[in-house]
């Protein structure tokens, strides 16, 4: 079967500097696929890359392929806007937009256009479910979102990628900084999206890659060491590094 998101031989850069080091990898469809290693080893920047986010900082530059559905990102048939449409990210700060809770959801749809305000109200509504958010925020749709508290903050960002009706969700560390409780709501959140969306994720911490990832790859400045199935990674590394990491002796 063709990986949704498929990494051939990526190498990156930053100027001179090469952060990321010939990496290669596969993300299945429907899956949540953990990104996990310690700060400095290319996983935001292997994020950024896949729906071409990078290309908005000057001097950094790929080698090799990222595909989607067996299509190179970069083709020059490509829209960017397009594409980032199709790949949305979650980041680890949350940012609402300063509007009410309901237009932060419809701005997307909004700016593409040609929708009812009936189709508006169940994407937003439909969202909000998703995101694990409607109850807390079905009665005051028109508060500001900036009302929120931060687990909701996030959960609010996850809908608003969510009304744009992706494909792949990336999530850069979404519960960094989060209570137990908005972190539970959200990993819940996670493995229900994976039946519609492939989700690749820098988890906040190895526990989280645990909990909720099918499949993981260990990074380890800019290498990939390697990458398996959950209970490959967890139970029976391949290599000592990666066991080191997940048991808690580095990183």
């Amino acid at each position: 079967m063709t990986p949704k998101v498929s990494i051939k031989n990526m190498r990156f850069f930053y100027g001179d500097r090469e952060v990321i080091h010939d990496i290669s990898m596969d993300v299945p469809e429907h899956e949540i696929f953990s990104l996990i290693g310690p700060a400095g080893s290319g996983i935001t920047t292997t994020l950024r890359a896949i729906n071409r986010l990078c290309d908005l900082t000057p001097g950094a530059r790929m080698e090799g392929e990222i595909l989607i559905d067996d299509k190179n990102i970069r083709d020059s048939d490509i829209s960017v806007t397009r594409l980032r449409r199709r790949v949305g990210m979650v980041f680890d700060v949350p940012t609402p937009l300063r509007m009410s809770i309901y237009d932060n959801v419809a701005y997307g749809p909004r700016l593409i256009g040609g929708v009812s305000k009936k189709s508006l109200d169940e994407t937003v509504e439909k969202t909000l479910r998703e995101s694990a958010l409607w109850d807390d925020v079905k009665d005051r749709l028109s508060a500001a979102a900036l009302s929120l508290s931060g687990g909701q903050r996030q959960r609010l960002c996850i809908a608003r990628v969510l009304a744009l009706d992706p494909e792949v969700m990336l999530l850069d560390r979404p519960c960094s900084g989060l209570d137990p409780i908005s972190t539970a709501k959200i990993e819940d959140s996670l493995t229900t999206l994976k039946e519609r969306i492939t989700i690749i994720l820098a988890p906040h911490n190895v526990q989280q890659a645990r909990r909720v990832s099918d499949k993981v790859a260990f990074l380890l400045m800019g290498d990939l060491i390697e990458s398996g199935t959950n209970l490959d990674i967890f139970l029976s590394p391949a290599d000592q590094r990666t066991s080191d990491y997940v048991t808690g002796r580095f990183g």
